[in-house]
């Protein structure tokens, strides 16, 4: 049994010290938006944030996240008001939505330490999360936007 800090709660934990964080968050948390994509840490699906930082949670044992704080996109706010949630839903981001969690959450660490990004910040920032629906120029405008937001 272990102790993680999940969204700002501390829940107790039975797993291998050695299972990825990804099906930890999925299968005994029921946090399901974080999404299992490519399972190598190449696709961004699983993207979650450990101590502020984005990191892929397909390949983190659970063992090395224990004591640290980690937050999902449940996590970012129970009602979707976040700047960053907002401006996806104000610019009708979405096509399939399945990369989305992964790509919101690589912004809003993005954001969290360059507030007023360029294109290139942003490319850069989400470079490791792969939308194959191709909503790249959607995301970049909603980052942006995010930005905005978060000032107002």
């Amino acid at each position: 049994m272990m102790k993680l800090h999940v969204n700002g709660s501390e829940r107790d934990v039975d797993a291998p010290p050695d299972m990825p964080l990804l099906w930890v968050l999925r299968d005994l948390m029921n946090l399901t938006g974080t999404k299992f994509g490519c399972g190598i840490a190449q696709c961004g699906a699983c993207t979650v944030h450990i101590d502020g930082a984005p990191l892929r949670a397909c390949v983190t044992p659970v063992s090395a996240v224990a004591g640290k704080k980690i937050t999902t996109i449940e996590g970012l706010s129970a009602d979707g008001s976040h700047p960053v949630q907002k401006a996806w839903a104000e610019l009708d981001v979405v096509q399939c939505g399945y990369c989305q969690s992964g790509q919101i959450m690589s912004a809003v660490a993005l954001l969290a330490k360059v507030p007023t990004p360029s294109d290139t910040d942003i490319d850069q920032a989400l470079s490791g999360n792969i939308c194959r629906c191709g909503t790249y120029p959607r995301i970049r405008a909603a980052v942006h936007h995010a930005a905005k937001l978060g000032k107002g």
